[in-house]
């Protein structure tokens, strides 16, 4: 079938491009925004991108034109497309027809948590074999782009959005996603610019509630009350969940947390199921989890398959992701912009990455959000910071003049609570504000739904000596960095994402290194610091970096091999000579072993 889509570069439409494209479509669409990281991946997949929008980019004239949340009746693509007859249809719509009527949908739907609860589902059910398909609202980190085309017919886990549809049809996008198994994290007021009231929200939900079948299972979060009274309207199963600290509760899964890197029991109707290991903080990813369990454990998953993927499960990027870390300053980009989802993630970032303080920097950028709405509410939830910067408003002008959210109240508010809060009307003057006063220890968490003026990296820059995610950009230098290091990493391309980088004010890379993951272990490879830079303590920066992202990804230990650095790593951080016999051996398989030698050594996360 040949489908154009208006507005391909958005996220959701980027996404569905990718997997109309691999289940065999041709694919082209349009966009006024073509620009990385989406323009790049829709060139690497082999999409035509037309660049800002015309009548003449249907010239093709493809079979469905699909119209995406940008498009108004009057758009000049849908006007076209209307005076061609061509078939419109929205992006819900076209993923029910083509995807999700002959496969076993399990659709993950609430006002918090859905992209992380539905990302987790999908990758749990893919690390137990079972080839699920999946179009999610974030990239999980394991996978690296938010969708998969898995076996034909099989489960498809898809994040279920109250918004609406399209500008003809202005029902919940969930409504379309025949829901066969379904989790429902929570229902709160949300999405202001198309919902009244909290009872027009209700109302979605109970219709989608509605959709599920008699021979289907709902899974409910009992702690949230609005969608326990939702569950009522279900025809199908109904079971509920929830966290807690002692043995009471009354929900049929209960998960009891100690704390730390989440080791959580795990009951069925009073009967022990299991115990589990996440490496999701706060006790709202714990409730994510338990919601997955719950759903899998009904699919067929083994006890042994579900604790093995929430143990390996990475996140998702923008849900607590870790930007970067200069000066011992470690920057958080996160989505949150509900005031629950505000609350939620300070207390989960608290002490997490060091016994410093905790800044927040909040963008009021969403539908939501600029509104005054929430605006008391904002000051109960950011409350549990130590430091609170609020940038400005992103398009006031969205907003009714007498309906808009006020950053100047929020901090007078906060500072009535005796929290240091202050607002600034530019992204320049928030770094400057936070690099003069953050230190070793300390958090930094930008919480928007946007980019924010590019205020991660910006801050970054500005502290010095960032160790960051690599990306393509950096394949050059880091060639050029091994080469003068002596260093080989033949496959440096298929694990790119699995490099950490560290590049001076010029923009060239002078350290770097690797945690490859293998199942429970991880492999730490290419650390190098340029001869420029030596003496100056980078490589352990870059060991300790990567070895906290190991700890995050659930490795119970790390391998390296070395040929002259072995007192370095025992000294430092505690590694052991271990003999090769002993080595995991998936880890043996890995190139690093293959083609290396030295001296073998071990440490043992467990242990730490």
């Amino acid at each position: 079938m040949k489908i154009h889509l208006i507005g391909i570069c958005g996220t959701g439409m980027g996404s569905l491009a990718g997997l109309l494209k691999a289940a065999g479509h041709d694919v082209r669409g349009s966009d006024s925004d073509v620009y990385p990281p989406m323009s790049t991946q829709l060139a690497e997949q082999g999409i035509e991108v037309m660049g800002g929008y015309h009548p003449s980019n249907l010239d093709w004239q493809p079979d469905v034109v699909v119209v995406g949340n940008i498009a108004t009746k009057d758009q000049v693509e849908v006007l076209g497309a209307q005076e061609r007859k061509l078939k419109l249809t929205s992006f819900p719509a076209l993923l029910e027809e083509l995807f999700l009527k002959s496969s076993h949908s399990l659709v993950v739907a609430g006002t918090h948590g859905k992209t992380t609860t539905s990302s987790l589902a999908s990758f749990v059910l893919t690390s137990a074999g079972r080839e699920p398909s999946f179009l999610v609202g974030g990239v999980p980190q394991n996978f690296g782009r938010s969708w998969q085309l898995g076996k034909p017919g099989g489960l498809f886990v898809v994040e279920g959005d109250e918004y609406d549809t399209a500008f003809f049809d202005k029902g919940s996008k969930f409504f379309h996603y025949q829901p066969k198994t379904a989790i429902l994290t929570s229902v709160e007021l949300d999405h202001v610019d198309i919902f009244d009231s909290l009872d027009a929200v209700k109302a979605a939900f109970r219709k989608f509630v509605e959709l599920i079948p008699e021979s289907g299972l709902l899974v409910v979060a009992a702690d949230s009350p609005h969608a326990v009274e939702i569950a009522r309207a279900a025809r199908c199963r109904v079971e509920s969940y929830e966290i807690r600290s002692d043995h009471g509760g009354s929900a049929d899964w209960i998960a009891q947390r100690p704390g730390g890197r989440t080791l959580f029991e795990v009951s069925h109707k009073g009967t022990r199921y299991g115990i589990f290991d996440s490496g999701m903080p706060g006790g709202y990813n714990l409730a994510n989890a338990l919601a997955v369990i719950a759903a899998c454990a009904d699919l067929g998953l083994s006890v042994e398959e579900i604790q093995r993927g929430i143990r390996r499960f990475g996140g998702v990027k923008r849900r607590q992701e870790t930007r970067g870390v200069a000066q011992g300053v470690t920057v958080v980009d996160d989505f949150a912009h509900h005031p629950t989802a505000v609350r939620e993630t300070l207390r989960a970032l608290r002490g997490r990455y060091g016994n410093g303080r905790l800044i927040a920097v909040f963008e009021p950028r969403s539908a939501t959000s600029r509104r005054a709405v929430f605006q008391e509410e904002y000051a109960d939830a950011f409350s549990s910071a130590d430091e609170i910067i609020i940038g400005p408003v992103s398009h006031p002008e969205k907003a009714p003049a007498n309906d808009r959210f006020d950053p100047e109240r929020l901090a007078a508010d906060l500072r009535g609570r005796g929290v240091a809060a202050r607002h600034l009307s530019s992204v320049d003057k928030i770094v400057e504000q936070i690099a003069e006063g953050a230190a070793a220890g300390d958090t930094v968490v930008v919480m928007s739904s946007g980019g924010f003026g590019g205020i991660h990296d910006k801050l970054l820059s500005h502290l010095g000596d960032a160790v960051v995610p690599a990306d393509s950009d950096d394949l050059p230098g880091l060639k050029e960095l091994l080469d003068e290091t002596g260093l080989s990493y033949p496959d440096i391309t298929d694990h790119l994402h699995e490099i950490l980088v560290l590049r001076d004010p010029e923009k060239h890379i002078v350290g770097s290194v690797a945690m490859e993951m293998y199942d429970e272990a991880g492999v730490l490879r290419t650390l190098a610091t340029s001869q420029s830079r030596r003496g100056e303590g980078l490589g352990w920066m870059l060991a300790d970096a990567a070895l906290g992202r190991a700890r995050r990804r659930g490795a119970r230990r790390v391998y390296l091999i070395t040929e002259s650095a072995s007192d370095f790593f025992a000294e430092k951080f505690g590694f052991q000579t271990v003999q090769r016999e002993l080595v995991d051996a998936a880890v043996l398989e890995s190139t690093q072993f293959r083609n290396s030698k030295g001296t073998t050594m071990v440490l043992d996360l467990g242990a730490k």
